[in-house]
C-alpha cells in the first residue's frame, strides 16, 4: 500500500502545522493582551493627569504597552497552572475573587523584583536596599496602581469567568449581537380582576 499524500490523511507539511500552532497561541494570547494594553495606558495616562496635569512623554506608554504583552502571557501561562482550578466548581463569586488575588499577587511580586533589581542594576549594593525602599521608594504610586491593577484583573477574571460559564464566544455575542424584539410587560394585557358581586 502506498502511503497517503500529504494533507489527504496523512501528516500536514511542517510549514502548516507551526502556522495553525502560531494562530492558535496568537488568538488566545490577544484578548488579555489588548485589555491589558488599553488598561495600562489607562492608569499611564490617569497617573500622568493627576500629577502633571497633562500628559508627558511616550516612555510611561511604552512601558505600559510592553507591560501588557508581558501580562498577556503570563495570564495564558497561569491559566495552565493546577492551583488555578482549584475553585473551578465553587460559586462563580469564589473563582473570581481566587483568581483576581492569584494574578494580583503575581503581579504585585513581578513589579517588586522589577523594583529591586533595577535598584541593584543601578547602585549595586543589597545593604542600601531597605533604606531605598524606606527613603527613596514611592509607596503611594506604586500601591495606587497596584489598586487599578487589581481592579483591571477583577473586570478581565469576571468577563472570562462568565463567557466560560455560557459557552466560549458567548459573551461576545450578548455584547455586540443585535437584540431580537421581545413582548415585554407593556405590551401584555391586565389580567381580568373578578368584579363585586
Amino acid at each position: 500500500m502506498s502511503a497517503p499524500p500529504s494533507g489527504e490523511g496523512g501528516a500536514r507539511p511542517r510549514g502548516r502545522g507551526f502556522a495553525a500552532v502560531l494562530l492558535r497561541e496568537l488568538r488566545h494570547i490577544l484578548p488579555p493582551t489588548l485589555f491589558f494594553l488599553v488598561g495600562f495606558n489607562l492608569i499611564v495616562l490617569t497617573t500622568q493627569l493627576a500629577v502633571n496635569g497633562t500628559p508627558r512623554g511616550i516612555a510611561g506608554f511604552v512601558l505600559a504597552s510592553t507591560a501588557a504583552l508581558v501580562v498577556g502571557k503570563t495570564v495564558l501561562v497561569a491559566n495552565l497552572m493546577p492551583v488555578l482550578r482549584r475553585f473551578d466548581t465553587a460559586p462563580l463569586f469564589r473563582t473570581i475573587l481566587f483568581k483576581t488575588a492569584f494574578y494580583w499577587g503575581l503581579t504585585l511580586i513581578a513589579r517588586l523584583i522589577e523594583r529591586v533589581l533595577g535598584y541593584l542594576l543601578s547602585e549595586g549594593n543589597l545593604a542600601g536596599l531597605p533604606g531605598y525602599f524606606a527613603e527613596h521608594f514611592q509607596w503611594g504610586r506604586f500601591l495606587a496602581i497596584q489598586i487599578w491593577i487589581m481592579v483591571l484583573f477583577a473586570l478581565y477574571v469576571t468577563a472570562t469567568e462568565i463567557d466560560g460559564g455560557i459557552g466560549p464566544g458567548g459573551l461576545r455575542r450578548i455584547l455586540f449581537a443585535p437584540r431580537h424584539s421581545h413582548p415585554t410587560a407593556q405590551h401584555r394585557t391586565a389580567p381580568d380582576l373578578p368584579g363585586p358581586g
